[in-house]
């Protein structure tokens, strides 16, 4: 009996659903992170009657067919790039983008990785890393003896220091986008890598053409709509249960058919 077969793929399809939307309310306060969406594709199809075949010594077309399907599978799980909200920490280390684009953080393993995370802090060496100590691209180091830092719109690190009146810019913050956001690999850590979905990241100053502006003192949230994580959430449950009473129902069939005489 198919419906067996095809039920469980039902309850494996709401399974994953429900694992990315318990991912998705998990981060829900997770700074910059991006909410993500199942995306379904029905199985192959067995013709019982192909369609447009002759059905008569004269010529005849089926008009319709029979065909039967087996099921559903995961087809992808998307990345929504919705903007989040912007909240103020009166750190002014922290940076939000507000717009396109990654700040780019160096691994300790060489590779550049990309985050929306902006949660910035200083080295012991002065140099702006992440929460991790990640140092973030170009490497701008702040002067020990500076008594004022400053990060603009377009991304220049302006810092005031001991018996100076004019702010000396130390270092250019600079962005990436790529051509397809929804092929970076997420590596944990609010971190993405490049790949060949991707496309090869493309670096420019904050506020040009394509590309986002920087707030300082802000971080971007989340952008997890909770009311809406519950909603398919029950979806999902109950999509769930309805696949598994056809199971149920399948097997009370072959029960009967098993007791007949």
């Amino acid at each position: 009996m198919r419906s067996l077969a095809i039920a469980a793929t039902g309850m494996m399809a709401q399974q994953t659903n429900v694992e990315v939307t318990s991912n998705n309310l998990a981060n829900m306060t997770t700074t910059g992170f991006k909410r993500r969406r199942a995306e379904f594709q029905d199985l192959i199809y067995q013709n019982l009657r192909r369609v447009g075949s002759t059905s008569s010594d004269t010529g005849t077309i089926l008009p319709s067919g029979a065909q039967l399907g087996l099921g559903v599978r995961t087809a992808a799980i998307y990345r929504i790039a919705e903007q989040g909200n912007l909240q103020q920490t009166e750190n002014r280390f922290d940076l939000a983008i507000r717009g396109n684009g990654y700040f780019q953080v160096q691994l300790p393993s060489g590779d550049i990785s990309y985050t929306r995370d902006g949660t910035f802090s200083l080295s012991p060496e002065g140099t702006i890393v992440t929460a991790e100590g990640y140092i973030v691209q170009p490497g701008i180091t702040v002067p020990a003896n500076a008594r004022d830092v400053t990060i603009n719109a377009s991304g220049q690190v302006l810092v005031t220091l001991d018996g100076q009146v004019a702010q000396q810019n130390v270092g250019q913050i600079q962005l990436a986008i790529f051509p397809n956001e929804g092929g970076l690999e997420a590596t944990g850590e609010n971190m993405y890598l490049a790949t060949s979905a991707s496309g090869q990241p493309q670096a420019a100053a904050p506020g040009q053409p394509g590309y986002g502006q920087l707030l300082q003192g802000f971080i971007e949230t989340s952008n997890v709509n909770t009311v809406q994580e519950i909603t398919n959430l029950i979806t999902a449950q109950r999509a769930y249960e309805m696949n598994s009473r056809v199971i149920v129902a399948s097997d009370e069939m072959l029960s009967a058919v098993a007791k007949l005489r």
